[in-house]
């Protein structure tokens, strides 16, 4: 159950090894949290690994089912079942938490436009910077070399010292402030080679960051916060919750009192952290073990 990554990965390998997998997926495509990574400008490279796997399943004769939600009355004929069913994003709890203005990382990623110019981001995690990066670029300057070389300072051309050139400041859609509970640095648990990338994609972007806050509520003045013991709105048209995500568990219950042999995978397994290395790795030495 679950066409994410750790899903992916299990029934490609089952399959490979001679078994008749059959994947559900309730949504209307597979790949799960990857559909929101793909979007995010710099990991475009996750299209070319969902077409992989699409790829294989074919290859494998992988019967998917796609907007399906699997019962314990379909999977009862299953020999093993593996609950893949990654994560949903957690909600806040504080009043305004259902305000218009409010969108969860999912939402925000799937429609943008539907975020407003001033922006606050709730949360300084993988998710918010993902989401911070997505709101402050214009198209995905990653895929044009050109683009990526005058927002970078790199002169292929080597007419300037060092190949180096002065960066062109680019153009920013809008006004972002990350916000976390913690007193940390935002972003202190990124790629050790990829998190100063991050950090400095969204300097140059204008996006500024607080730490230490206390979430008050949200209205129409936007969201109130309490730093350093002092109160304080900021005056935004969208606060986009990336506060964490929570496990997808809803069949587990009904499964175990059946009797069926369930495991679990991906970010049903752990939510905490998304990692969809740990996900595909899961899947697959769950699959070459059955």
């Amino acid at each position: 159950m679950g066409g994410g990554p750790a899903g992916l990965a299990t029934a490609v390998t089952a399959a490979s090894r001679g078994h008749h997998v059959v994947l559900f997926e309730q949504r209307s495509e597979l790949g799960g949290q990857f559909n929101y990574a793909r979007k995010i400008p710099g990991k475009e490279e996750f299209n070319e690994t969902l077409r992989y796997y699409r790829v294989m399943l074919e290859k494998y004769a992988v019967e998917v089912r796609l907007n399906t939600t699997a019962t314990v009355e379909t999977l009862a004929d299953f020999d093993e079942v593996v609950m893949a069913t990654g994560v949903q994003p957690r909600e806040l709890s504080l009043p305004g938490h259902d305000h218009h203005k409010v969108l969860s990382y999912a939402e925000a990623i799937e429609h943008p436009a539907r975020v407003g110019r001033k922006v606050a981001v709730i949360g300084a995690g993988g998710i918010g910077f993902d989401v911070s990066e997505l709101l402050a670029h214009q198209g995905h300057p990653a895929l044009d070399i050109a683009d990526w070389c005058d927002e970078w300072g790199v002169d292929l051309a080597v007419s300037e010292r060092g190949g180096l050139k002065k960066p062109t400041p680019p153009a920013v859609p809008r006004e972002i402030v990350m916000l976390q509970r913690k007193t940390s640095k935002p972003g202190k648990y990124l790629g050790k080679t990829t998190g100063w990338v991050h950090r400095a994609s969204l300097k140059a972007r204008g996006v500024t960051t607080l730490t230490g806050c206390e979430y008050i509520k949200i209205d129409d003045d936007g969201l109130h916060i309490r730093r350093e013991d002092i109160d304080q709105a900021l005056a935004v048209d969208s606060v986009v919750v990336c506060a964490g995500q929570e496990s997808v568990r809803d069949l587990l219950a009904p499964l175990e009192r059946a009797r069926a042999a369930v495991h679990i995978i991906g970010g049903a397994d752990e939510a905490s952290e998304l990692d969809a290395k740990r996900a595909i790795e899961q899947g697959t030495r769950l699959a070459a073990s059955l």
